[in-house]
């Protein structure tokens, strides 16, 4: 029994040193590689190197310029959109002149009626003028003025003394030029038809007045409005407060 157990340890420790003899032969058989660079080499490593960084830094560098060219563009649509949104509302206020298609009115005196001896007549009332006025926007004109004087929501056209004044400005005196602009010529045109068949005309000559039409026309030039405008019932909102 006892010679059994030496047996079976002597196996033991028989197949550990095998073991150990294995791994040590191996060991040597590959051993660690090291760097067998020389210097040149090393430099050339180390120059590649910093050249990489160098790439990579100048890349960094081109992102960043990018960045900050992408925000000051984005800074610069938003001041654009300010211009533009304050431009639309200068144009929807009148405040701008205005050249496009559109039709020029001319009321002027009836001729016969100078020959015949009849008083002229040098007034238009402020109700035909009005009359006229609606008409034409009902044609879907968009840009008005009445003898120079550009027309806007709040325009008042009035009798004063005997005189048709346009917010202050007074008509005395024929023929009367009346600039009409819409938006395309296609537009014009439809205007143009709608007022050669308009009863306006009859209106007007029975008030011993004449309305010429004229044909459409590209460049039909409506002045801005130069009088002051009057803002009412709006306040400035204060800083930090609700109003």
């Amino acid at each position: 029994m006892d010679k059994q157990k030496k047996s079976v340890g002597f196996t033991i420790i028989t197949v550990l040193i095998g073991f150990m003899i294995a791994i040590q032969f191996q060991t040597v058989k590959k051993p660690v590689e090291r760097d067998t660079r020389d210097v040149w080499q090393l430099r050339e490593a180390l120059l590649f190197e910093k050249e990489l960084q160098s790439n990579l830094l100048n890349e960094i560098r081109s992102n960043e310029e990018k960045l900050s060219a992408y925000e000051s563009k984005r800074m610069n649509s938003k001041e654009q959109a300010l211009r533009d949104t304050l431009q639309e509302l200068k144009v929807e206020a009148g405040m701008t002149k205005i050249s496009g298609p559109g039709i020029t009115v001319k009321i002027e005196a009836v001729l016969e009626d100078i020959k015949l001896g009849t008083p002229v007549t040098t007034v238009v009332s402020s109700e035909l003028l009005k009359r006229l006025l609606n008409e034409l926007n009902m044609y879907e004109a968009k840009y008005v003025s009445i003898d120079g004087q550009r027309i806007i929501n709040t325009t008042v056209i009035r009798d004063i003394n005997r005189e048709t004044k346009i917010d202050g400005h007074a008509i005395t005196s024929l023929p009367i030029e009346i600039k009409v602009g819409v938006d395309t010529k296609n537009n014009a045109e439809k205007l143009y038809n709608y007022m050669k068949v308009s009863k306006a005309a009859e209106e007007f000559f029975i008030e011993n007045l004449r309305l010429t039409i004229s044909e459409p026309n590209l460049n039909v030039m409506v002045p801005a409005y130069d009088n002051p405008l009057h803002i009412r019932y709006l306040e400035p909102i204060k800083e930090g407060g609700d109003s």
